[in-house]
């Protein structure tokens, strides 16, 4: 049996007809950029997270590049956040000429621990931005404290998080701005490129909303140096089916991660935390394991996919050189030792066992 990391056909064929039928409808329509559908997911996308407003992008990285630079983000401000991640983290830091200050993990939830970003905070610290890993969020309370005492923005990374909940409210409201990922593996995804970006603020929301459509709020008018990162209509019919199941997909999710917890209680491995505070969407499940490659290899051999997110800390990366690179122990003790195993809404009971047989072969 061969299991992926993530069946993203398996899903369409569960939707076909609905999606089917709606694409057919948009596509009667011919309203493809800025149509009604991207209008009504915004709107859709708000109420379900708790925000005045939710603005839709090309990207999850645009999401990342437009909330920094609508929160007043600027050349040579510092924004402390997590190496372990994504490279658009960083990316979109230093698209703007701002520095990323990359501060460690804790070593159970993965996150930024609030411990050590109180002594990386400088005269030109502008902004926190946590990354709520792999779906669980970071500890935000503990963060918001800290901004709250050094007058700091708090900018949420909410790529792989959408549908969690910490403390009962949504990851993408606890911020002062926060950026999601729509890229197809996402718990909630399209079936291309899209992002969105989440706030209570009108001003960070009128910004957003000009830097997407070229700087301009009026056809051919245009009040700044905008860009051009609308998401698809296409793309927003698919998001728009989607977004009525998210709650559904990510309890499923749950429910698969809990069985792997079970079952691999004995392996010596280290699972992940299921925290009672805040809602896990496991986005990814992930282990960390002495021997990681060794593992993975006889998983891979029992025909079972699995993947290292992520091997190389941004700080290490060839693209960050030019920082000094700083001692993030917790971080690099994690990227050599962890693995994730497949999970999606769709997996089966024997496709789990499948999985949990493989990893228990070592």
């Amino acid at each position: 049996m061969n299991i992926p990391m993530v069946d993203l056909k398996g899903q369409y064929e569960s939707l076909k007809s609905e999606i089917d039928s709606a694409l057919l409808q948009a596509l009667s329509e011919t309203r493809f950029i800025l149509g009604p559908n991207v209008q009504a997911f915004d709107q859709e996308a708000a109420d379900y997270l708790g925000v005045k407003h939710a603005i839709s992008c090309a990207s999850g990285t645009d999401a990342l590049h437009l909330a920094l630079l609508a929160a007043g983000i600027k050349a040579g401000d510092e924004i402390i956040t997590t190496a372990f991640t994504f490279i658009a983290t960083g990316e979109a830091i230093r698209y703007i000429g701002a520095v990323p200050v990359f501060v460690d993990i804790d070593a159970r939830s993965l996150n930024l621990d609030p411990a050590l970003v109180r002594a990386a905070i400088t005269d030109k610290t502008r902004a926190i931005l946590p990354v709520h890993l792999f779906g669980q969020a970071a500890d935000m309370d503990e963060l918001q404290d800290l901004a709250d005492e050094f007058d700091l923005l708090v900018i949420e990374d909410c790529a792989q998080s959408f549908g969690s909940r910490y403390r009962g409210k949504m990851t993408g409201s606890l911020g002062c701005v926060s950026a999601f990922s729509f890229f197809p593996s996402k718990n909630l995804g399209c079936y291309g490129d899209g992002g969105m970006i989440a706030t209570d603020d009108d001003e960070i929301a009128a910004q957003i909303k000009l830097l997407r459509n070229h700087g301009s709020s009026q056809q051919y008018h245009h009040d700044v140096i905008g860009y051009n990162s609308r998401l698809d209509e296409l793309q927003a019919v698919i998001l728009r089916i989607k977004l009525k199941y998210i709650d559904e997909y990510n309890a499923k999710r749950l429910a698969v991660a809990q069985v792997y917890n079970e079952r691999l209680a004995q392996s010596g491995f280290e699972t992940p935390q299921i925290p009672d505070d805040r809602d896990h969407s496991f986005h990814q499940y992930t282990l960390l394991c002495d021997e990681r490659d060794a593992l993975r290899e006889v998983i891979i051999a029992e025909g079972v996919s699995c993947a290292v997110y992520y091997p190389i800390p941004l700080h290490r990366q060839r693209a960050f050189d030019d920082s000094d690179a700083p001692e993030l122990p917790v971080t690099e003790n994690t990227a050599a030792r962890c693995l994730s195993l497949p999970i999606y809404p769709e997996m089966t009971e024997h496709q789990i066992e499948t999985v949990c047989d493989a990893v228990l072969k070592r």
